[in-house]
């Protein structure tokens, strides 16, 4: 039984990375209809730019104030990210197929990956890009002689505990946002009909980069709580990171905000239980299988709604 919950503690730590990273997929797409296949890359930026602002100037002793203003820094660096990636290239092919939007989202991802793996240009004070070899995170936070959390045999990482209570929190501040300020209107109205909308005296334009920095700023701060955790990162760090986040924002319901902070722990508990009690070789696999059954059993997700499309 020990075994068991603590599989379900793994689990909810790296569920709660997934359900973060969704957040920001379920967005955009509830808004523009597109799957942001570079949002796992703009993570991966998040936990970088992390990276540079604990270790420029010789870095500084762990610490709350410390850990917070490291965080707002990636969140601020990766929402300017996400403006300009919408800004320039995402909205010149706004009246365009699809298609065409979905590739050049993959192009984005590939320049950020591949991009960060260059030969660094200036090596003080520190390198940039970061080249491919893996980095390590600076410690934001110092719990003392004792890290984890003991309860009945099972093990909690303080850090992985607090990274859930922020996931919660952000979560439930997106939700406020959407459902209860002037913003989150206009953000449904546009994802609604953006053409109406804009005739109603919407900024429609100005609604969808900002989407874009709030996805990317959550982004950011998954990368900084799974980095601080696990504190080894390179340039393909959101990859498979990204791919998974984006099965739980299908899981839970794309376009659906506590679907995807949903779909992303339950994701995270079934990896770990398929990966604790079979092997761990599994672990990638059944993300995607659980991607195949549910676009088979329950396209619209777990929370999802099935719309009927008028002809």
């Amino acid at each position: 039984m020990t075994e068991f919950f603590q599989h379900l503690v793994n689990g909810v730590s790296v569920g709660t990375i997934y359900a973060l990273i969704a957040l920001g997929y379920t967005m955009v797409y509830g808004v523009l209809k597109l799957i942001n296949f570079a949002h796992g890359d703009v993570y991966m930026v998040g936990a970088f730019s992390g990276y540079y602002l604990g270790t420029v100037g010789g870095g500084g002793q762990p610490s709350f104030i410390r850990a917070a203003y490291i965080t707002l820094g990636a969140m601020i660096v990766c929402g300017l990210l996400g403006y300009v990636i919408e800004r320039f290239a995402y909205r010149p092919l706004r009246d365009q197929a699809r298609l065409t939007s979905l590739i050049t989202a993959i192009g984005v991802s590939f320049l950020l990956e591949y991009g960060f793996q260059l030969t660094p240009w200036f090596r003080e004070p520190v390198p940039f890009p970061p080249g491919p070899s893996p980095r390590f995170f600076p410690t934001l936070l110092d719990f003392g002689p004792a890290p984890s959390l003991e309860f009945l045999g099972v093990t909690v990482p303080k850090i992985d505990a607090l990274g859930l209570v922020l996931a919660l929190a952000l979560m439930l501040l997106l939700q406020h946002i959407v459902y209860r300020t002037r913003f989150g209107t206009a953000m449904r109205a546009v994802s609604f009909d953006p053409q109406v909308a804009g005739l109603m005296g919407i900024p429609v334009n100005r609604i969808i980069s900002m989407t874009f920095v709030l996805g990317s700023a959550l982004a950011a701060a998954a990368g900084i709580i799974n980095a601080s955790s696990r504190p080894k990162i390179e340039p393909l760090f959101g990859l498979m990171s990204g791919l998974k986040a984006f099965v739980a924002a299908v899981l839970g319901g794309i376009g659906n905000v506590p679907g995807a902070m949903a779909g992303g722990l339950l994701l995270g508990v079934t990896e770990e239980y398929v990966a604790g009690y079979t092997s761990s070789s599994y672990r990638d696999a059944i993300a995607f299988a659980v991607l195949i059954l549910v676009l088979l059993l329950r396209p619209e997700g777990l929370f999802g709604r099935a719309t009927v499309e008028k002809v």
